[in-house]
């Protein structure tokens, strides 16, 4: 266990370098997480039968990384960043790798955003193709999931996003202090968990919509719960009530969202059923 607490001190985030550019284990992650989410779509499609063709769910794939890195990474500067003005007025500089002539790649990234990036994407490619909006969410409410553990321990290899202090004895040293290691919480909380409950109740859904929406729900409240254990961003701390973080703001509006939009299509659904 003592290893374990001291784990920060003899790991390198960077995985190796090629041609002068450092390639990070997070980097490993986050590729790993989309071929995860792609390949288990795949055999959700396969395994249920659905109504889509592994090209087509390529093609809707690529619409969607593209919609969640564009959408985290402006999340991040609406959410999240204290020099927001800045980047609206030299909108250039938001994908820059570039920091003082050293690439460092494209940091701070915001899960709300890449969640509104991802539905505009989706809204974008059902209608270029004519496939029903609220299918493919409830083909990506099961597998994001799965991937979405990588993505956290990505954050985890990564040392950032790190968690409140603590004395439980798994917890890990960052910069002499024991935390939480709130990011593998946050991956069985938010990745595992929510994975199990969709995939078992899938076959039992109601409504078109209904997988995305209770994932909606469940993420939002996994993640409010999460954040008790997760240090606030140092440039924002608490922002309401003396003990709310964003991430939990951000996180009840989602709840909400996802239960206005459950009960309505429920209500819906039961009107048409009679």
């Amino acid at each position: 266990m003592e290893h374990w607490q001291h784990i920060y001190e003899s790991f390198d985030p960077v995985a190796f370098e090629i041609f002068g550019f450092s390639v990070h284990w997070y980097g490993i992650m986050y590729v790993l997480a989309l071929l995860v989410a792609l390949w288990f779509g795949e055999y959700l499609v396969k395994k249920d039968s659905l109504p889509i063709t592994k090209k087509e769910l390529e093609s809707y794939f690529i619409y969607a990384e593209i919609g969640v890195i564009v959408g985290a990474r402006l999340g991040y500067i609406l959410f999240y960043d204290p020099h927001t003005v800045y980047y609206l007025t030299h909108p250039w500089q938001i994908f820059n790798p570039f920091m003082d002539g050293t690439f460092v790649g494209i940091r701070g990234m915001s899960y709300h955003g890449a969640l509104i990036g991802f539905l505009i994407a989706t809204y974008i490619y059902s209608r270029r193709y004519k496939k029903s909006f609220w299918f493919l969410m409830d083909i990506v409410a099961v597998s994001v999931p799965l991937g979405y553990i990588f993505g956290r321990i990505g954050n985890f290899l990564n040392q950032e996003l790190i968690g409140r202090p603590t004395e439980v004895e798994w917890g890990i040293y960052v910069n002499g202090t024991l935390r939480h290691p709130s990011q593998l919480y946050e991956a069985l909380l938010e990745g595992l968990l929510i994975f199990v409950i969709l995939y078992l109740y899938r076959k039992r859904k109601r409504f078109q919509g209904e997988l995305i929406l209770l994932y909606g729900f469940l993420y939002g409240f996994f993640r409010f719960l999460a954040e008790f254990f997760r240090e606030p961003d140092i440039q924002l701390g608490y922002i309401c009530c003396g003990w709310m973080s964003m991430g939990q703001l951000l996180s009840l509006a989602m709840m909400a969202v996802s239960a206005a939009l459950y009960l309505y299509f429920l209500k819906r659904e039961k009107k048409t059923v009679k």
